[in-house]
């Protein structure tokens, strides 16, 4: 098996002159799509002149360009029979309840036991628009984030679907179990998001490059230590929910990327029981792709959270 390629120093063709960054890359590796050229900017693994520099930057035309990039390993994809709670099913779309500790798709490291094939055993058709990889995929949620996903069986609907999430028409409620008590009975954080500066699989709003993210919150109930809380993000940055929450001092309960050691006696006991993230992805409403008429699935809360919030209850 061939190693996957690294590209090192590319000379810029002097025709290049007066073309942005990211088009003259496009167009001279065009392996590397125009979505990761930009991203790979953005963590200042392509450098100009050694120098980082803005997507749109013109370019003068002989400048180095020095690119970090690794082609990823051929995943050939296999279904697998994994037992997935499918809510709803119709000839468009597919609704699931996702297990936590199972990734939505293949990707570094990560060949196989995900949604993805588990969806090409259950599922004759899945939408093609998301890759060969990400078949049916309209949207995500984290490996250790638990509940309600839908899926595209068709093109129409991929489109139709992410149309919805692009304008927000879509509406996403979460559960989670925060550490500490929030005063308030509601409230929103409006912090920008962006990979974090130092460490790049975490994401903050102390970064180089951040997008608007919003989140809305209601308090449903304060425990010993922690409360218990719904959520509904207005926009769908990575890891939004566990960030906003831990810039704010309220991480969510369990959260190895974010919540910092625990001291709290009842807070590890609860952790314990949960071994990952409290979040939950409660409900999902949408207008079907096909004849737009309304469509409302909840995801019940699962058994880990459930014990962890029965231990809580113990301590009020």
């Amino acid at each position: 098996m061939n190693k996957p390629q690294l590209y090192n120093e590319i000379v810029i063709p002097d025709s290049y002159a007066g073309k942005r960054v990211d088009i003259t890359i496009s167009d001279l590796l065009p392996s590397i799509t125009r979505v990761q050229i930009k991203r790979l900017i953005e963590q200042k693994d392509i450098l100009i002149n050694n120098l980082p520099v803005k997507p749109s930057k013109k370019l003068l035309g002989g400048e180095t360009a020095r690119i970090n990039y690794k082609e990823p390993e051929k995943i050939n994809l296999e279904a697998e029979d994994i037992d997935i709670d499918f809510i709803y099913e119709d000839v468009d779309l597919v609704v699931i309840n996702k297990p936590a500790g199972i990734s939505v798709h293949p990707g570094a490291g990560i060949k196989s036991g995900t949604l993805v094939n588990a969806l090409l055993h259950k599922c004759k058709n899945l939408s093609g628009i998301g890759g060969k990889i990400r078949p049916g995929i309209v949207h995500r949620l984290d490996k250790d984030t638990s509940g309600i996903m839908v899926v595209a069986k068709n093109d129409l609907s991929h489109n139709f679907l992410v149309q919805q999430f692009k304008t927000r028409n879509i509406k996403k409620k979460y559960i989670a179990l925060l550490t500490g008590n929030l005063k308030e009975k509601s409230g929103a954080i409006s912090l920008p998001i962006g990979r974090h500066k130092t460490n790049r699989i975490k994401f903050s709003s102390d970064s180089n490059s951040t997008k608007t993210a919003l989140t809305k919150w209601s308090l449903m109930k304060n425990y010993k230590a922690a409360c218990l809380v719904e959520v509904q993000p207005h926009t769908g940055r990575t890891h939004q929910i566990r960030v906003h929450f831990s810039e704010i001092g309220h991480p969510v309960l369990a959260d190895k990327l974010y919540c910092h050691k625990i001291q709290d006696t009842v807070l590890k006991e609860v952790s314990k029981e949960l071994n990952r993230q409290a979040l939950h992805a409660f409900s999902l409403s949408f207008e079907h792709p096909r004849d737009c008429r309304p469509l409302y699935f909840e995801a019940p809360i699962p058994e880990d959270m459930d014990k962890a919030i029965n231990i809580l209850e113990k301590y009020v």
